[in-house]
């Protein structure tokens, strides 16, 4: 997930965390703070249930993140792919954000198991999904892993990383490293990795996620 994000030199490995609750500013403010995994520099919402509807705590966490000083601040979609429309689910979402002064800088599709249909299917239901975003003018990226990716879509399908998207992929190993990384879906090098899932911190529920230092990273 990173945000608003241009394209910035990283000078330090980065920690940042995934929600999908309400987190307060006070919250953010904490965990900002150095703590188990280190202060949080990027947060990545849930904007979109997977239900098909605005996750209605969405908008005001990426505003609270703000609040707090946290400078790059995403969203993630979790698709609703049985109710169908892909581009509409992410139109909705981008102007539900902006109506509401939500300023985020990516918005990452949550591409895993979960009710998906054909590959084929899955494929074009994606492909809305990234041209919708593409016509909307958002910077986009692809939150999944090499196992989701092989059995939705075919580990080789690789439109979203011809169209620039980045990956942000799901390894709980615990360790902040690239290293286990293997290409699919048409991309070499990852963006971000979530590294640990299901914990909590200052109260929160939170997956922590890292990029490296010492080179550009999509914020």
């Amino acid at each position: 997930m990173r945000v608003a994000l241009a394209v910035v030199p990283a000078v330090s490995a980065v920690v940042g965390v995934d929600v999908s609750q309400s987190v307060s500013e006070s919250e953010f403010s904490c965990l900002r703070t150095p703590g188990g995994q280190g202060g949080v520099e990027f947060v990545i919402a849930r904007v979109y249930q997977s239900g098909g509807r605005l996750d209605p705590v969405g908008a005001q966490t990426i505003k609270n993140a703000k609040a707090a000083g946290i400078q790059y601040v995403d969203g993630y979609i979790f698709p609703c792919v049985s109710c169908g429309n892909a581009a509409g689910q992410v139109s909705a979402t981008v102007d539900h954000l902006r109506s509401s002064g939500a300023d985020f800088g990516m918005l990452w599709y949550d591409i895993e198991n979960y009710h998906w249909g054909s590959q084929s299917a899955n494929q074009a239901f994606i492909k809305e999904m990234v041209d919708e975003g593409k016509k909307l003018g958002i910077k986009a990226g692809i939150y999944t892993n090499y196992n989701n990716w092989a059995t939705i879509v075919g580990a080789s399908w690789n439109y979203p990383a011809s169209q620039g998207l980045p990956v942000w992929y799901a390894h709980y190993d615990g360790s902040a490293s690239f290293s286990d990384f293997g290409s699919f879906g048409g991309w070499s090098k990852p963006n971000i990795k979530q590294y640990l899932g299901d914990k909590s911190s200052c109260g929160v529920g939170v997956d922590y996620n890292w990029y490296p230092s010492g080179e550009d990273v999509v914020v």
